[in-house]
C-alpha cells in the first residue's frame, strides 16, 4: 500500500446525506496547532454562510482526547444564548493566556545559550524528581478554569454530539463519554467539567480525577485518567457515508525520536522521563493510538474508494521544546502558533507506516486548499439537511 498514492476518486457534486465528524488529538499545549486549523476552517464556513455560524453547526460528531477533549467542550458547550461557548478563532488566545498558568515554568531568566543549556538540564532534572513522587503539576488552576467556564453544563446539553474518552484506572478499562450512549448509559451524563478534567489527566503530568454521577439506578463512581480512543463504533460498510476531518497536535521530527539502542538500556524511570525531558512511555502510547486510528480509517476509506471523504492534518517535524506537552513559555507557544499557520500551507500528507514519516499525496493540494473544499461540502450538507427538514415539515 503506497502512502503517497494519488487521490483519484472524483469528489461528487452531490454528496447526499453524510455523517460529518471532527476529531482532535491530545497533546497538551500543542492543542494550539489544531486550534489554528479550526480557526481557519470556521472562517471559511463564515465566508459561505455568515459570521454567526460555528463549527458545531456543521459536525454531527466532534471527538477529542486530552487537550482535544477540552477543545471539543469549548466548541460544543452552550453559552447563555445557547450558542457555542467559544468561536474557533478564540482557541489560540485561550492557550496563549491560560497554559502558562496550567503548566507554570520556573522563573529563571536565561542570559545566553550556555546558561540556557545548563538551565534546561537542571529543569529536566527537577521534572524527573517531581515525577518520582507525584504529578509534575497540581492541576488546581486547570480545574478551577474548567469549572468556571463550563459551570454545571452536562454531557446531554452539548450543541452537537461529542465523544470524549478517558481511562478508568480502578476498572482498568476505557470510559467513553459519548452522547450516543446516554440512553443506554445514563450514568455517563456527567458534567463537562468533570469529563474535561478526567481526559486531561495525563499520567505524570496532572493528577487522576474521581467523581460520581447519580441516576435513578443509583450512584456511579469514576476514577479516571487521560485515555485514547482507538476506533469508531460503526459498521465497516458505513464508512463511505462519513466525512471526516482529523487533526493532530504535531509530533517529533523523525531523527529526534527514541531508538531501540538507547531504550535497551532504560529502566522504569527512564521510560517515564529521559534526561532531555521526554516521556517515552506516554509518547509511545499516545502517538501509537493516533497513528493506528489514522491507519485504520485511511485503509477503510481507500478500500471503499472514499478517500475524498477523509482529511488528516498532522505535522511530524517538531523539534526541541515544540514537541513538549508542557513547555508553556511565551516563545514556545508563539512558535507553535507558527507551526499551525505554516501547516496550512503544507501539502496534504499521509503517514508512511514503514518509515513513520508523513509524505505529500501526489495531488499536491495544500491543507488550506483541502479545508476550503471541505468547508464547501460542509456548507452544502447544512443546506441539504435544511431542505430535507422543510420537505418533511411540508409533505
Amino acid at each position: 500500500m503506497e502512502a503517497t498514492k494519488e487521490l483519484v476518486s472524483p469528489i461528487p457534486c452531490d454528496d447526499g446525506h453524510l455523517v460529518t465528524v471532527l476529531s482532535i488529538d491530545g497533546g497538551g499545549i500543542r492543542g494550539i496547532i489544531p486550534g489554528i486549523i479550526l480557526g481557519f476552517l470556521e472562517s471559511e464556513l463564515q465566508k459561505l454562510d455568515g459570521d454567526h455560524v460555528r463549527l458545531a453547526d456543521y459536525f454531527d460528531v466532534i471527538a477529542g482526547t486530552s487537550t482535544g477533549g477540552l477543545v471539543t467542550a469549548m466548541l460544543t458547550a452552550p453559552n447563555e444564548n445557547n450558542r457555542p461557548l467559544y468561536a474557533a478563532k478564540d482557541i489560540k488566545n485561550f492557550y496563549l493566556e491560560h497554559t502558562p498558568k496550567i503548566f507554570p515554568q520556573n522563573n529563571v531568566m536565561v542570559l545566553n545559550i550556555y546558561i540556557y543549556r545548563c538551565w534546561n538540564l537542571f529543569s529536566s532534572m527537577v521534572k524527573f524528581t517531581r515525577t518520582l513522587f507525584g504529578p509534575q503539576y497540581n492541576g488546581k488552576y486547570l480545574h478551577r478554569l474548567i469549572r468556571e467556564k463550563l459551570g454545571e453544563t452536562k454531557l446531554h446539553q452539548t450543541l452537537t454530539n461529542v465523544v470524549i474518552p478517558a481511562f478508568d484506572i480502578k476498572r482498568l478499562q476505557p470510559t467513553i463519554f459519548s452522547s450516543f450512549q446516554l440512553k443506554k448509559r445514563p450514568d455517563l451524563n456527567a458534567s463537562l467539567s468533570d469529563i474535561c478534567i478526567s481526559t486531561s489527566a495525563a499520567p505524570t503530568y496532572l493528577p487522576a480525577h474521581s467523581f460520581e454521577t447519580k441516576t435513578h439506578h443509583g450512584v456511579s463512581k469514576f476514577d479516571l485518567i487521560d485515555g485514547p480512543c482507538d476506533s469508531l463504533n460503526v459498521e465497516p460498510m458505513q464508512y463511505d457515508k462519513f466525512l471526516v476531518i482529523s487533526l493532530g497536535t504535531g509530533s517529533q521530527k523523525q531523527e529526534m525520536k527514541y531508538s531501540a539502542l538507547e531504550a535497551a538500556q532504560w529502566g522504569i524511570l527512564s521510560w517515564v522521563t529521559t534526561a532531555n525531558g521526554g516521556t517515552p512511555l506516554i509518547d509511545a502510547f499516545s502517538q501509537a493510538s493516533a497513528d493506528m486510528v489514522d491507519f485504520h480509517i485511511s485503509s477503510l476509506v481507500r478500500a471503499l474508494n472514499s478517500e475524498h471523504n477523509y482529511l488528516r492534518i498532522q505535522d511530524d517535524t517538531l523539534i526541541g521544546d515544540m514537541s513538549s506537552v508542557d513547555m508553556a513559555t511565551e516563545k514556545n507557544l508563539n512558535d507553535l502558533v507558527k507551526v499551525g499557520e505554516s501547516l496550512l500551507k503544507k501539502p496534504v500528507s499521509k503517514v508512511n507506516l514503514k518509515t513513520g514519516v508523513y509524505e505529500p499525496v501526489k495531488s499536491y493540494e495544500t491543507n488550506e486548499e483541502a479545508l476550503k473544499g471541505f468547508a464547501e461540502r460542509l456548507s452544502k450538507q447544512k443546506q441539504f439537511r435544511k431542505s430535507q427538514m422543510s420537505a418533511n415539515a411540508n409533505p
